[in-house]
């Protein structure tokens, strides 16, 4: 079945936009990749050592404010959450992505024009088996008062995150998502990522925020929302919350089949959580979703048989 083979896009595409935190002007290009490479980014811009740095949690260098990866000569490209979400809610696994800069654009500052960006290059299902990786029993990580958690479920990728802000604006939120690319570009792709008025400064002088505005972020002035067309949802701050842990959970290197719940973490804490499923196989199994998937199709019908056999006997 197409559903679960892998894909990459039909047609290379490309996009221009500003830095989030760089502020530089970045030019950005997607490309179809062979079965089982993955996702990787080429910086295009840095010649005479290693330029590939492929999308997974073993290369993640750096937390502060987005997801930064990098490789053992030192190249990086930063705030990549944004397309992940995107790439992973579209069920994209292999693609190579050409960036001239150390940092993805950040568009309007939602995954959106990323979804907007692989429509656009259309999905082309490969000659190759699809793996999940299956999650067997309950991993956890506290820091504080922030938790992220991961628990086995039968399929799919079900998502609960909770947010508590003191800006009474923000406040408690909490959203719940079945990853599917219908409900994350419906319910989730347009939330924008925020920031607060008193920051600005601080996040500028240690080379954060640089590129940042009212065109690519919400910002928060007290109990004020100083973007002129307000909000886009009512809690738009926990679902682009969500939308960054949908990011993040792809650098597993594999689509999940899990529940994951997320208690005002943020990107260090989730790649925390994959560090920690990793680190001991019994928590976790490689799986030909295919084949998966038909087993509980069987057992359903075996579980079926069973019960109508006992109703016969009574």
């Amino acid at each position: 079945m197409e559903k679960y083979q892998q894909k990459t896009i039909k047609h290379e595409i490309s996009c221009v936009g500003i830095g989030l935190h760089t502020g530089n002007k970045i030019s950005m290009t997607l490309k179809p990749a062979e079965v089982n490479t993955g996702i990787i980014f080429h910086r295009t811009d840095i010649s005479g050592q290693d330029a590939y740095i492929p999308a997974h949690h073993d290369y993640v260098v750096d937390t502060r404010m987005c997801t930064c990866i990098g490789n053992k000569d030192g190249v990086k490209v930063a705030t990549i959450e944004h397309l992940m979400a995107a790439i992973h809610a579209m069920g994209i696994n292999n693609m190579l992505i050409e960036i001239n800069g150390p940092e993805t654009p950040v568009m309007d500052g939602s995954s959106a024009p990323f979804v907007f960006l692989l429509e656009c290059a259309g999905v082309k299902a490969q000659n190759a088996a699809l793996k999940a990786i299956r999650i067997l029993k309950p991993v956890s990580v506290k820091n504080g008062d922030k938790e992220v958690c991961l628990r086995p479920a039968e399929k799919g990728l079900k998502m609960h995150f909770a947010i508590d802000f003191p800006a009474p604006i923000i406040g408690h939120q909490e959203a719940d998502l079945d990853l599917t690319a219908a409900n994350f570009k419906n319910m989730f792709s347009r939330a924008r990522t925020f920031g607060f008025l008193q920051d600005i400064e601080m996040l500028r002088s240690i080379g954060l925020a640089r590129g940042g505005s009212l065109d690519n972020a919400i910002l928060v002035n007290d109990n004020t929302i100083m973007n002129k067309d307000g909000l886009r949802y009512s809690n738009e701050f926990v679902r682009h919350k969500m939308l960054d842990a949908v990011g993040d959970l792809y650098m597993s290197g594999y689509p999940v089949i899990a529940e994951f719940s997320g208690s005002r973490s943020g990107h260090t804490d989730t790649n925390a959580l994959l560090s920690a499923v990793f680190a001991d196989e019994s928590n976790y199994e490689i799986v030909d979703q295919a084949a998966y998937y038909a087993s509980l199709a069987d057992e359903k019908t075996f579980q079926e048989d069973e019960d109508l056999m006992q109703l016969e006997c009574a």
